[in-house]
């Protein structure tokens, strides 16, 4: 059994009874939907059309939502309905970028996540789901799409059907008949100030009032008159786009904006310092690179228990259900690299505090079975958000495979430049400033080759395309060239080659932390810009 829905564009007349009806049902917030109709024009006057396609969660078979959710807050069921358990959920968004179709929100009210969930308390008792029973044309069809004698199956043995974002390999049972591709693909049409529900329109319906401004706009008069001065020179007129460019929406739901924001950037800088501060010293004691005092060692431990302890802080604040952290840790879903990710901090504070205490009394070969351990487990901290931004498949940019590499420089360049600072107030051992800085200017090298390659290579998708453009020459292009090129890894590197003393140090050490942090910055925010509906 597996259930699915047709949306029948030939028969939808835009109504919007659906997005009501699913709102009354499950008391659906203003200004949040489970159940939408997009709207958009297309042509050239005075020959346009107007297309209705109504948005939902597709109940994937292979669900990305499911798969990076850390407490199993969202699962399939038998019948291929995806649902949720909003007891479970802690509010971290996961789901949100997981999702290529936008379909996921937080709830206003629960501050837990919420989507269209097939009305399965309906579907449990042989009920249809609400928006199915409403449409006033039939263009909604549900049912059992493995079942060869329901209409769900019959329509889709003999129509040409269309799903969204096929490309992605989540297989939706969403599927369009008569479907137009400049209404299903998101970056088609740029997005729309008129909402659904919005409380600042003053109209019930804003399909009319947007016709009535199209038609009353100064812009489109001006065409008319174009018109008119072609016909009287007795020319073939132009082609003068009423909705001036090509297609417009016209009726949308509101953007959800920035998801994960500054907390995350700051917690991925945060996460580099505390794996830098073990991992720079244990490259140095391991390979006998340099000298590591006790001064150093003590550093590198209390600077990687205190930064991982703020990672901690900065995530728990970014959930908006800050309380349920903890089901990450006892209601684990262990596909979430948001779970894998979290049971690695734990394991590397564990470990960072048994070799405190291991040098503390002085336990040698125990601390030196200790580094070892928690070394590797440093690398897996520094690099597991790079899998978990790869879970998220609705952000195109973050599946790049140069992620990874991106995140362990980062650890390298975060752990020199914490330990230069660090080298104003303490002694430092035989060779530890020269370590320092040779490893400073080879991870900074690295780091400028990476985001080169990252950001130059052909990526396979147009929304990756469009966040790269983003970075280098749109509206990222200052901070991107200023801030991260210039002052986080040009000048770092300069103000190295005249020098290796620990005031030079110090002051590269903090050029490069402030690149670190608006990098990660851009890096997170400027794929989120790209419009997933």
């Amino acid at each position: 059994m597996k259930y699915g829905f047709v949306i029948d564009n030939r028969k939808c007349i835009g109504c919007h009874a659906c997005t009501t009806a699913c709102k009354s049902e499950h008391e659906v917030p203003v200004g949040v939907n489970r159940t939408w109709v997009k709207q958009v024009e297309k042509g050239t006057f005075p020959n346009t059309r107007r297309l209705f396609s109504v948005m939902r969660c597709n109940h994937c078979t292979d669900a990305p939502c499911v798969s990076i959710c850390p407490t199993e807050a969202l699962f399939t069921r038998e019948d291929g309905i995806v649902d949720f358990n909003s007891d479970r959920c802690i509010g971290c968004k996961s789901c949100m970028q997981a999702c290529p179709y936008d379909a996921l929100y937080i709830d206003p009210e629960t501050h837990t996540a919420a989507k269209c969930n097939y009305c399965a308390h309906r579907i449990d008792i042989g009920l249809e789901p609400a928006c199915v029973n409403v449409c006033p044309e039939e263009a909604i069809i549900s049912g059992n799409m493995e079942d060869p004698d329901t209409k769900i199956a019959k329509l889709l043995a003999k129509q040409p059907v269309k799903v969204r974002k096929p490309e992605k390999g989540t297989q939706p049972n969403l599927f369009y008949i008569d479907a137009d591709d400049i209404s299903l693909n998101p970056t088609a049409t740029e997005a729309s100030e008129n909402f659904w529900n919005s409380q600042d329109l003053g109209v019930g319906h804003f399909a009319k009032q947007a016709e009535k401004m199209a038609m009353s706009n100064a812009a489109v008069n001006h065409a008319l008159t174009q018109i008119n001065v072609n016909k009287t020179k007795k020319t073939p007129p132009k082609s003068i786009d009423v909705l001036l460019g090509k297609g417009r929406r016209i009726y949308d739901t509101p953007d959800k904006g920035i998801l994960w924001g500054w907390e995350v950037s700051a917690y991925v800088l945060t996460k580099a310092i505390a794996t830098g501060a073990f991992l720079v010293p244990f490259i140095a004691w391991a390979f006998g690179f340099a000298e590591i005092n006790s001064t150093a060692m003590w550093a590198g431990l209390f600077t990687g228990l205190i930064f991982l302890g703020l990672t901690g802080l900065l995530l728990i604040k970014d959930l908006d259900q800050p309380k349920r952290f903890l089901n990450v840790l006892f209601r684990p879903q262990w596909k979430s690299w948001l779970v894998r990710g979290g049971y690695a901090i734990t394991a590397f504070g564990g470990l960072l505090s048994l070799l405190a205490l291991s040098t503390f009394f002085n336990w040698n070969k125990l601390s030196n079975v200790l580094m070892y351990l928690t070394a590797p487990v440093a690398v897996i901290v520094s690099v597991y958000t790079a899998f978990l931004f790869a879970q998220a498949k609705g952000r195109d940019f973050w599946q790049s495979p140069i992620l990874p590499i991106h995140m362990l420089v980062h650890t390298f360049m975060a752990g020199t430049a914490v330990f230069a600072l660090l080298s104003l107030i303490f002694e430092n051992g035989e060779n530890w400033l020269p370590f320092i800085k040779i490893v400073m200017l080879i991870s900074i090298s690295i780091n400028l080759l990476s985001m080169l390659i990252e950001l130059s290579i052909t990526h396979p998708t147009e929304d990756a395309k469009r966040t790269v453009q983003m970075i280098y020459k749109g509206r990222y292009r200052h901070l991107f060239w200023s801030t991260v090129i210039l002052l986080g890894n040009i000048l770092p590197i300069t103000i190295l080659l005249l020098g290796g003393s620990s005031i030079i140090l110090a002051s590269a050490g903090i050029l490069v932390l402030t690149g670190i942090y608006f990098t990660e910055h851009i890096w997170i925010e400027a794929p989120q810009q790209i419009q997933l509906k």
